[in-house]
């Protein structure tokens, strides 16, 4: 590179330099402070965990089952019970009762079936005398000659829910269906055992179109007419009908189960409540007796009064108390002592 090139850029390099010192370089801007607002900040919920859904013991569907016992109320009030009563009106009640001994009458198989598998030849062996004195002396059995007092030989309900229930299965989830009403897996799977068991195996009339019609209507209707007074005072007077329906229909099956097994049957009607103005501690059931109350004044500290005998003797009288000394008795002398400043009486002349 020559001379004459590298002056003239020493000379623009160095006027280049002067002109950046005499420049005065401005200070940096500082950065704003935040504006201060009242709103606070928004801030990001904590995520929402969905809490398990409660239900009763035994009840693991019960939001599905309270929707299909509103809508089976529903239809109950506008079309069931308006056609049941209206059953009732037109069929004379002989009638009805000639229709339930007979569709009963028919069961009566089944029942003598599920008997035997329980072991019971003994009940199996009186169903068999039933069915055979309705069947034919009772009129294809709309007339229940078997119950009277010379025969003794009732209607005994038993079905294969009650066999599988005999032997230890238990009831399962319970569930409300529409047409069908409260039942449990185990009673929906043996009662449908059941109504499927003549039509295959006895074929005609049973597989029939015109048996199993009037068989499945005729009879819900019955059984809707003679409950009508029971339901009505447990939808009426329960705070829950559902909750109080569910408990009255486990209760009851738990009993029929238990008296299979010996055990004692509430009798009476399934769906009678108790009294709710009953005292839990009043009288006794059966004897209408109400305790005697205690007594307030008495001294709790005290011994409990002990129970007259008629045998034993009268305890002896007990003597009075012994009187009180007098307060102004002298124990010096033994004469009653004097107030201070008294004067002395004088004798009489």
């Amino acid at each position: 590179m020559t001379l004459t090139a590298v002056v003239p850029a020493l000379l623009i390099l160095g006027a280049a330099g002067q002109t950046d010192a005499r420049t005065p370089v401005a200070p940096p801007i500082a950065a704003a402070a935040p504006i201060a607002t009242d709103k606070p900040e928004p801030t990001t919920p904590p995520p929402t965990t969905r809490r398990p859904v409660r239900h009763a013991a035994g009840d693991p569907f019960e939001r599905f089952n309270r929707k299909m016992f509103a809508r089976q109320q529903r239809f109950d009030r506008i079309v069931f019970r308006p056609v049941a009563l209206g059953y009732k009106h037109v069929v004379p009640s002989p009638l009805r009762t000639a229709l339930r001994h007979f569709f009963s009458n028919l069961g009566e198989p089944i029942v003598f079936l599920n008997y035997m598998l329980q072991l019971k030849p003994g009940k199996a062996i009186e169903t068999v005398a039933r069915f055979t004195i309705n069947s034919t002396l009772g009129l294809a059995g709309a007339i229940d000659l078997a119950k009277g007092p010379a025969i003794r030989l009732p209607h005994r309900p038993n079905g294969l829910a009650d066999t599988l229930g005999f032997y230890g299965v238990k009831p399962g989830p319970y569930i409300f269906l529409p047409f069908i009403g409260p039942t449990t897996l185990r009673d929906l799977i043996g009662n449908g055992a059941d109504g499927a068991i003549l039509a295959p195996t006895v074929g005609e009339p049973f597989d029939r179109l015109y048996y199993q019609l009037p068989h499945a209507v005729i009879p819900g209707l019955d059984e809707r007419v003679e409950a009508d007074g029971d339901l009505r005072a447990l939808m009426a007077g329960a705070v829950d009908p559902y909750a109080t329906l569910r408990s009255v229909y486990l209760q009851d099956r738990a009993g029929e189960i238990r008296h299979l097994h010996g055990g004692k049957r509430a009798t009476g009607s399934s769906l009678e409540l108790g009294d709710p103005l009953a005292d839990p501690a009043g009288a006794t059931p059966g004897t209408g007796k109400v305790p005697e109350l205690a007594d307030p004044m008495a001294d709790p500290a005290a011994p409990a009064p002990q129970a007259t005998q008629p045998d034993a003797k009268p305890a002896p009288p007990i003597s009075p108390p012994p009187a009180l000394d007098d307060p102004l008795k002298d124990p010096t002398t033994g004469t009653p002592a004097r107030p201070t400043g008294s004067a002395t009486p004088s004798p009489r002349a």
